[in-house]
This record gives structure tokens, sequence and C-alpha cells, in this order.
């Protein structure tokens, strides 16, 4: 074989092998968003039944634990001298289960932080890695969630957390639109001079991708919504029981 032969077939074997390294590393990222898929789907589908046949949801009552927005964007709500036991709550607002769960458990968690028994920290955070569903969901949890940062902390940050849940658009429909979200942060009382700014400039979005990059690596989350009390990870079977989530947090606070 002469020389240019042999270059060329050494030129096939690198190109041969440059392709096989582009097809795995594809492959490796259609794994990625399958398996965040089906456990979201997972999650919904469990959150919906435990919901179903677990107990009722609480009322929420009227008193409220003072929310405080960290540095990070996490967001803790306690009352003063609280701090343990704590239970953080990693979510997406464009998660369906995570819906399910404020439906079902949101209120024993306010209601449980209002009676001094728990220290609750909110993870809000983008779950999906790219695009999915025609290619809405990332975007529609971002601008969700760079909103959401734009309230400075209070009982308006709560109001507004649960109003961007109640307006969850489909996965595949997009939704969380700037204007709209100005709207429902007036109407949660955010009166905050640069809160409009904020949320139509998408202010806080490079902030939130960052650390839900982060949150997600160092929480080593399966997927949203996950609660975890004093760092250990709770079974939906719990989560999603608002009777039973009441008695772990208060048989942790004893």
């Amino acid at each position: 074989m002469g020389k240019a032969a042999r270059d060329q077939s050494a030129r096939d074997r690198i190109k041969a092998q440059r392709e096989e390294q582009r097809r795995k590393e594809r492959l490796k990222r259609v794994a990625t968003i399958t398996t965040v898929a089906v456990l979201a789907l997972g999650a919904v589908g469990a959150g919906w039944w435990y919901a179903a046949n677990g107990s009722k949801p609480e009322e929420a009552t009227q008193a409220l634990a003072p929310i405080t927005v960290a540095a990070d964007g996490s967001v803790v709500m306690s009352v003063a001298g609280v701090e343990k036991p704590v239970l953080d709550v990693y979510e997406d607002f464009q998660c369906p289960a995570c819906k399910a769960l404020e439906e079902t458990s949101g209120a024993t968690i306010k209601n449980l932080a209002a009676e001094g028994k728990v220290k609750v920290v909110y993870h809000p955070i983008t779950i999906f890695a790219q695009e999915m569903s025609g290619g809405v969901t990332r975007g529609n949890s971002v601008r969700a969630g760079a909103a959401a940062r734009c309230v400075p902390g209070g009982a308006p940050w709560s109001k507004f957390h649960d109003r961007l849940f109640k307006e969850q658009p489909s996965e595949t429909a997009e939704g969380f639109k700037p204007a709209d979200m100005v709207a429902w942060g007036k109407e949660a009382g955010v009166t905050d001079p640069g809160f409009a700014t904020c949320v139509t400039g998408q202010q806080k979005a490079s902030e939130h991708t960052a650390f839900s990059a982060k949150i997600l690596q160092e929480a080593k989350l399966g997927g949203t919504p996950t609660l975890k009390l004093n760092g250990t990870e709770m079974g939906n079977d719990v989560a999603f029981k608002p009777a039973d989530l009441r008695k772990a947090i208060l048989d942790a606070a004893k």
C-alpha cells in the first residue's frame, strides 16, 4: 500500500472514530433527556395517585412565616429562631408533578412553617437540560424561575410562587409570558419599582440557570419535585400525603 493510500486510510479511520464518538454523545444526550422525562412523568403519576388516595390537603391558614430570599436565590420560610428541622423543597415551575405536590401538600408545608415547626427552604430550579415538547418547556421554566427571583421576598413571593403553579402552561405550549407575570406579581402585592423591568428583561435568567446547574449537581437530584428532610430525601408516599408529611416533620422536630 502506497503512502497516499495509507494516509487516506488513516484519515478514514479518524473520521469514523469521530463520527462514532458524536453518535455516542447524541445517544447519551437523548438518554439523559429521556430519563428526566420518565422521572417527571413517573412523579406526575405517583403524585396524582397519592393525592387521590392519601389524606386530603390541609386548609392554608392566614398566618405565614417570614420569607427571605437568600443571595443564591433560594428562599427561606421560617419563624425567627427556628433552625431545625429543615425541609428543602426542590421544584420547577414548569413541572406538572411539582404543581401536583403544591396542590396536595403545599398548604401543609406553609402551615408547619407558620407554626414554627420547620424551616422551609425553597429551591426553584429548571430541571430540563434541553428543550423538550416542541421546544418550549425549558424556556417556560427559565422565564418563570427568573421572574420569581425578581420578587424581593415576603408574602408577595409566596403568592407569586403559588400563582405561577396555578397558571402553569401545558408542556407543549409557550407560557409564562413576561407581561402576564408582571400582572400576576402586581396582583400578588409586589411593589418593588424594578420588578416589571426585571421580569420583562429577564434580568435574572442567567443567575437562575447557573443556580439550577449548581443545585442539580450538589443535591444529586433525580427529578422534581424532591423534598429532603434534614438532608434525607422523602418518598412520594410521604410527600404527597399531607397527614404523613406533617407527622414526619413533627417527629423530626422532637
